[in-house]
């Protein structure tokens, strides 16, 4: 009979626990609404690991840039690349993930279907990786995220903390080390170069652009054009 209270008392502080949980995250993401974040889970990971391998000369390199002073042409390039149908989902795109798994059932290798919200949330508050309790929390965040910012800031906070090379995060570092020119005067070839190399930030290079990084750039620069200059008009701010 002992065994009640005791029982009863331990769902009552796990209820507490995840009650503190709900709370102290969702305030986490509703203050990222308004403030820039001056790290993310991510670069810290990236540091981290630096540290643990002896790379002396390693230096992380990033720096937050409103919308207002990035170049239309990088969201633009960003979502052509990555996620055409970010002005219209609510986090998750449903169709591009059953195409990834009948493609898989199909003997193909098991493709990422991460819209941008999804790799916002990860980057802000996760780590690389592909283990189901990373996915679940990803997911978990990606709704909190969804639910407390338009369209714009997601996209915004996206652009200024993606993995553009290696130790080089955000639009802002980015284009100041490829192209020695602030973000506001990149145009669409060079936006859709940053974007080019999203997949794998590591192994494909900006400033040494292999042919499939040229393949895709001038393959992002035709979905740019086709969408067309006003296609993130519809993104809500």
């Amino acid at each position: 009979m002992a065994l009640r209270p005791t029982f009863r008392r331990l769902l009552r502080w796990l209820a507490l626990l995840a009650l503190a949980w709900l709370a102290l995250t969702w305030l986490a993401v509703l203050v990222l609404r308004f403030v820039p974040p001056f790290t993310s889970a991510v670069m810290v990971e990236r540091h981290i690991g630096a540290w643990i391998h002896g790379e002396k000369n390693f230096q992380l390199r990033q720096h937050w840039v409103p919308w207002v002073r990035i170049s239309p042409s990088v969201p633009l390039a960003m979502v052509a690349g990555e996620d055409q149908k970010f002005p219209f989902h609510h986090g998750f795109d449903f169709d591009s993930i059953h195409e990834a798994i009948d493609a898989a059932d199909d003997g193909a290798r098991l493709r990422g279907a991460s819209t941008i919200s999804q790799q916002t949330a990860k980057n802000l508050f996760l780590w690389n990786g592909r283990s189901f309790v990373r996915k679940g929390l990803e997911a978990y965040f990606t709704v909190l995220i969804e639910a407390t910012w338009p369209k714009r800031r997601i996209l915004e906070v996206y652009m200024n903390i993606a993995e553009l090379g290696d130790g080089i995060y955000g639009v802002g570092a980015a284009s100041e080390a490829y192209y020695h020119e602030p973000p506001a005067r990149l145009g669409p070839a060079q936006a859709a170069r940053l974007a080019a190399v999203l997949p794998s930030p590591r192994r494909l290079h900006v400033d040494r652009p292999s042919a499939y990084v040229q393949r895709r750039t001038a393959w992002i620069e035709q979905q740019m054009r086709q969408l067309g200059v006003g296609y993130l008009n519809q993104v809500s701010r």
